[in-house]
């Protein structure tokens, strides 16, 4: 039996929504002759095809809308899908990714299960989707438009526990200054009784909230899948061999642009405070060069929702096939590997994976694919957090440092190298040399992570008291913070952090020994802090404020340049691997093929990447912020900037040299099919 009859019946909707109506034929003379009732039975199909190729909603097709179907303005929606895709995913969430550890007391290991669940969910839909979405008949764009909407849900799931959970603490006024013999509040106490060794702050435990923005990116993966399956394969159907190339690498141009737009956008809300509907951040003395300061991530959720639906509208009118999309298959030239076990034909859904696994030049591709998924993944998700740790930068300038990287490294890269296979005009073979080439350039620019500032200043855990020696030398770093300079404030456990204008950063103004504080503007002035040592300079100064030492490390310039080749050469690759991957397999096989790539970077790539750069990057951590309820977790608060950037360079070094393996195993066994077989098909000139 085959596919078509034994496949369940999950494209039926898309089916009957691509679908023009059929007409009726009308009263046909029963005297004509066999000739004129087989011209006429031609006809009708004629007639019926070209109704499937309109665009409209179901029976709404006006002929306003015809000049619209066409790869062009097809190429045009899928590039908003791409962009807001990359916008939400890759964009939003990445850069949130810290904020959001603060907000909800999170883990890097939690939020790395976060991000991971969006690929975890791509992993599980893609194989299905692309093999029922990829059948003869099905309406691809359909499937895209559905998926849209899934984002959309997703994203706006994704912004409740900001509704679902309390006023941020900050939002309550408190003196945090040093008050002798003071006493310390009921859940202080109760936390000092647990565990008198450690110094605890006692917040709400929100880790409820990591499996409501897992279930978020749980539809973002779902929603995803068919956009960058079907929708490569339906711009591949309906344009030349020659301009598919071109078409993909504006499409994947778009969607590294739009991570970009994500950096740059969710940078620019993080400057508005959290809860601005009914809290005003200046009455608090809050700026967002606080280490406190939480920013407005929501808003751009919930923004994205509403642009998903919008964007998903005019994708479901677009017909299965655009108009002269059969000539163009008929005119390309296959380029699949040459194999003697090439089975021709419908096969069952097992037969069809085995015969593309033994394919040594897809199988090569898959894992350069996974390596490749997991260095980037890993970047996405963490490397904001890692310049803004390694720098001592805001979270907002974090987010423009890493879109003004991305937007000409990523998309310049991605355009580029779909633009060079065009220009080059490159079989095959030449595509996977030239990636073979870019992830060789690449491998070397990893060693932009050994570029790092040393940890700056931060009294009790990178540096002692300056007046006062710790309490007990050689304790952990939650005991260092107490020290004989506040030893008779009692002070509570608020993380406040100050910098003192001896250029230390202390862990609030009462461990700085600090008894007054004034508020002027956004602005916390402390004095008479105990801890702090003045040097020779004006007295009229105060000796803290509420905001963070201004690092004096100058290599972030150096930084940015070197990691700039890095992402210009990785993603010069990208396009290409496409293209290569498109052409080495047999045509009927494209859609399921590109489907069966995507599940296994997922599986190899892009799934475990977070939570191998999450648990890493926490093993970095020397300051944590811990609650009573230990299962509660918590943020970190000081990391240290040597592990952190050997760790990050250590997994992308590896992640690439694995790649340069594997693009060289693709081409070592590629076997360009003989002329023979190509020799009913024209050149490839279209």
């Amino acid at each position: 039996m085959s596919v078509a009859i034994e496949s369940a019946d999950l494209s039926t909707i898309c089916q009957t929504a691509a679908a023009a109506p059929k007409r009726a034929n009308g009263n046909m003379n029963n005297n004509n002759s066999a000739r004129s009732s087989r011209s006429a039975t031609g006809s009708n199909t004629d007639t019926e095809a070209l109704e499937e190729q309109r665009i409209g909603w179901h029976r709404f097709q006006p002929q306003v809308l015809q000049r619209f179907c066409n790869a062009k303005w097809a190429l045009f929606w899928l590039c908003w899908g791409g962009a807001l895709q990359g916008l939400i995913v890759n964009g939003f969430v990445n850069v949130n990714i810290s904020t959001i550890e603060r907000r909800f007391g999170l883990r890097s290991r939690q939020t790395g299960l976060v991000a991971s669940g969006y690929d975890l969910a791509s992993f599980m839909c893609l194989v299905p989707v692309t093999y029922y979405g990829g059948r003869k008949g099905a309406s691809k764009p359909c499937f895209i438009a559905i998926g849209l909407l899934l984002m959309g849900l997703g994203s706006l799931i994704f912004s409740l526990p900001h509704f679902l959970v309390g006023s941020y603490r900050a939002t309550i006024a408190e003196a945090n200054t040093c008050e002798p013999n003071q006493t310390y509040g009921l859940q202080s106490q109760a936390c000092q009784e647990l565990e008198p060794a450690q110094l605890e702050l006692g917040l709400e435990s929100l880790t409820w909230t990591v499996w409501l923005f897992f279930a978020a990116q749980l539809l973002h993966g779902a929603g995803a899948s068919p956009l960058f399956t079907l929708g490569v394969t339906y711009l591949d159907e309906n344009v030349s061999t020659k301009m598919s190339s071109v078409y993909l690498g504006i499409f994947y141009t778009m969607t590294i642009i739009g991570p970009a737009v994500g950096y740059v956008l969710g940078g620019q809300l993080l400057l508005i405070y959290t809860d601005f509907l009914h809290v005003d951040a200046a009455d608090l003395s809050l700026t967002s060069d606080s280490k406190v300061w939480i920013g407005a991530w929501w808003i751009g959720f919930v923004f994205a929702a509403v642009v998903c639906v919008l964007i998903a509208i005019p994708i479901f009118a677009f017909p299965k096939s655009l108009p002269g999309a059969e000539q163009l298959q008929l005119a390309k030239v296959s380029e699949a590997h040459a194999s003697n076990s090439v089975q021709k034909g419908k096969q069952k859904l097992m037969q069809a994976v085995l015969s593309l696994f033994k394919n040594p030049t897809f199988f090569f591709l898959n894992l350069a694919g996974a390596t490749e998924g997991l260095v980037i993944a890993g970047f996405a998700a963490f490397l904001p957090k890692q310049i803004e740790n390694q720098f001592s930068i805001s979270p907002v300038y974090s987010a423009l440092v890493m879109g003004l990287i991305t937007v000409p490294a990523g998309g310049g890269g991605t355009f580029l190298g779909g633009y060079l296979v065009k220009k080059l005009n490159l079989a095959c073979g030449g595509i996977i040399k030239m990636c073979l080439l870019a992830t060789l350039v690449a491998s070397f620019f990893t060693s932009c992570f050994l570029i790092s500032c040393p940890n700056a200043p931060f009294a009790g855990v990178t540096t002692d008291y300056a007046l006062a020696p710790t309490a007990e030398a050689g304790a952990a770093a939650a005991l260092k913070l107490q020290a004989n300079c506040n030893a008779n404030c009692s002070c509570g456990n608020n993380y406040d952090p100050i910098c003192g204008i001896d250029g230390v950063m202390y862990y609030s103004p009462c461990l700085a020994g600090c008894v007054e504080e004034q508020q002027l503007g956004s602005l916390k002035l402390y004095s008479n802090c105990s801890c702090i040592e003045r040097p020779d300079v004006d007295f009229s100064l105060p000796d803290a404020t509420n905001v963070m030492c201004e690092s004096k490390c100058q290599t972030l310039l150096y930084f940015v340049l070197f990691c700039f080749v890095l992402m210009l050469f990785t993603f010069l690759a990208t396009m290409p691997a496409l293209s290569a991957t498109l052409r080495c397999v047999q045509d009927e096989q494209r859609s399921f093929a590109l489907g069966l790539q995507f599940w296994v970077v997922r599986l190899l790539g892009t799934i475990p990447a977070p939570l191998i750069f999450g648990a890493l990057i926490d093993e970095s951590c020397i300051l944590w912020q811990e609650s009573c309820d230990k299962q509660a977790g918590g943020a970190c608060l000081v990391y240290d900037n040597f592990y952190i950037s050997r760790y990050m360079w250590l997994l992308a070094l590896i992640g690439k040299l694995c790649s340069v393996v594997f693009f060289f195993g693709a081409w070592w066994f590629y076997v360009p099919p003989s002329e023979a077989s190509n020799g009913n098909k024209q050149s490839n000139t279209i």
